[in-house]
């Protein structure tokens, strides 16, 4: 099953597709501008290190337990807006690609071996975070939750196998990131049951499994897309804040 969503004479059009083949039959016809995020979750649980060439770049321990963080929702833009840069508050913000995992129904108290029968789908995510504000606050709120720094890709789909596919960070049309989400320290159906554990899941919330090794600065005019093997990739470019507020004011 294959989920996708865009604008027609602006009213959001969610669909789904039985494959991935009709999905593409269908939005060639459709102005890529229009597709839109299929997601509206009441949260976002984000895991962080959880990939041991990742925390060896942050010069961090791999942690023994899932090391939990929230993203606001209102973060979430669709696979090709704009990507808005807070040069008024950060000099230091880095993409981060992801597979994130998007919740069918409550989950709570999940058992581990009943955990994938609570996914709705996976979905590309690009982790956009001030790294100078998340080092400064040493708590990840503001750092991980500006407007703009959740670009998701434009499908979530049930048919791949979640742990185990390609996962790439391109910018300007350089690999930054490469890597398998075999990687994981901490495998997905042992997240969905942890984090239930602690916080309700809601249907439509979505889980960052992590990023890889090979994070990185974006600046102005850079285009930046996460790929991940069936489905699809985010493809956002980056503009200032100062120069959108000024425009927007």
């Amino acid at each position: 099953m294959i989920i996708s969503s865009y604008n027609e004479n602006n009213k959001k059009i969610r669909k789904t597709f039985e494959t991935i083949d009709s999905y593409n039959s269908f939005f060639r016809k459709v102005n890529k501008r229009d597709i839109v995020a299929s997601v509206s979750p009441s949260k976002i649980v984000a895991i962080g290190l959880n990939y041991h060439d990742h925390a060896i770049e942050m010069k961090k321990q791999p942690p023994k337990e899932p090391l939990i963080f929230l993203k606001a929702p209102s973060s979430v833009i669709g696979p090709f807006e704009n990507i808005i840069y807070p040069d008024y508050m950060s000099s230091k913000v880095d993409y981060e690609g992801e597979l994130g995992i998007v919740i069918k129904k409550e989950a709570k108290w999940v058992n581990k071996k009943d955990a994938y029968k609570y996914i709705l789908g996976a979905i590309c995510i690009n982790d956009i975070t001030a790294r100078d504000l998340q080092a400064q606050d040493i708590q990840f709120s503001r750092g991980k939750s500006f407007d703009t720094f959740c670009p998701v890709g434009p499908i979530i789909s049930d048919e791949i196998n979640y742990q185990d596919v390609r996962i790439k960070t391109i910018l300007n049309g350089k690999i930054q990131q490469e890597s398998n989400t075999s990687q994981m320290i901490h495998k997905i159906d042992f997240l969905i049951s942890y984090i239930s554990r602690i916080m309700t899941l809601n249907k439509g919330d979505i889980i960052l499994t992590g990023t890889p090794g090979g994070v990185g600065q974006i600046k102005e005019n850079d285009i930046v897309k996460v790929e991940i093997e069936g489905l699809e990739s985010t493809n956002n470019n980056v503009h200032l804040g100062t120069k959108t507020i000024s425009k927007e004011i």
